[in-house]
């Protein structure tokens, strides 16, 4: 067990599920890490490439895996949600994939924990969505529609990556502050208002990278705007769940 944890604030119940990778050479130093006290990270559960599943915190506290970060205009991810590691040197070895035995185990794993705390699939996040521009896991090779498939995370088909109208850091108008709305509808920390500035762009590859991970760049074309929306129409009534 990791000593890296303490109470949920505000008596914060689990709403949300983030998942991330280790970006660490091995999965052996990855949880050393993890429950080192001089780290002041941990996680909940750490899952192995062979599929071995660790907790390292109980789900009732407050683990230490989120950081600086944000989601649905509530701070303090860390009191909302519970976190798994999951082994993936990531850019260290050049964004390596994800084994099979390793993602049936974090299905497994997530599934279980989305039914005991009522955690919808919208609110099952990446790394990178609560914290864009800081933080970019699990990565765009993450097999996000392997989970959906399996019924965890929320997911639409993404639109193809095609020509077209797009828009890119510079731009103003009524089309970027559209945009704005819908990410930040969607829960992505991002203001209603304003131009398209390097913040936004953040934003856009974070969306990408679990969305329509084809092409992260940060630019809003056609295909980033139509797989959002797409995600939008599919949310549940508001009248049906509570947050």
């Amino acid at each position: 067990m990791s000593p890296n944890f303490g109470m949920r604030r505000d008596a914060r119940k689990p709403d949300a599920l983030i998942l991330h990778y280790t970006g660490m050479e091995t999965g052996e130093g990855a949880q050393a890490w993890l429950c080192d006290p001089r780290s002041e990270v941990s996680s909940h559960y750490i899952v192995h490439e062979d599929g071995r599943i660790v907790q390292m915190v109980r789900e009732a506290d407050r683990a230490w895996h989120a950081g600086r970060g944000s989601w649905g205009g509530v701070d303090d991810v860390n009191s909302f949600s519970i976190g798994i590691e999951i082994v993936n040197a990531g850019p260290l070895h050049g964004f390596p994939g994800f084994p099979d035995a390793q993602i049936e185990a974090v299905i497994r794993l997530s599934g279980d924990i989305c039914r005991r705390h009522r955690i919808f699939p919208h609110r099952v996040l990446a790394h990178s969505d609560t914290a864009p521009g800081r933080k970019i896991d699990p990565g765009e090779r993450f097999p996000w529609h392997v989970l959906a498939a399996a019924g965890v995370g929320h997911y639409v088909l993404p639109m193809p990556v095609t020509p077209g109208k797009i828009l890119q850091e510079g731009d103003r108008g009524a089309a970027v502050d559209g945009l704005r709305r819908m990410l930040a509808r969607y829960g992505y920390d991002v203001e209603k208002e304003g131009f398209f500035d390097p913040s936004l762009s953040a934003v856009v590859q974070a969306f990408q990278r679990h969305f329509r991970p084809a092409q992260v760049d940060g630019v809003a074309d056609l295909s980033t705007c139509g797989t959002l929306r797409g995600l939008l129409d599919s949310l549940p009534d508001a009248e049906n769940y509570s947050m």
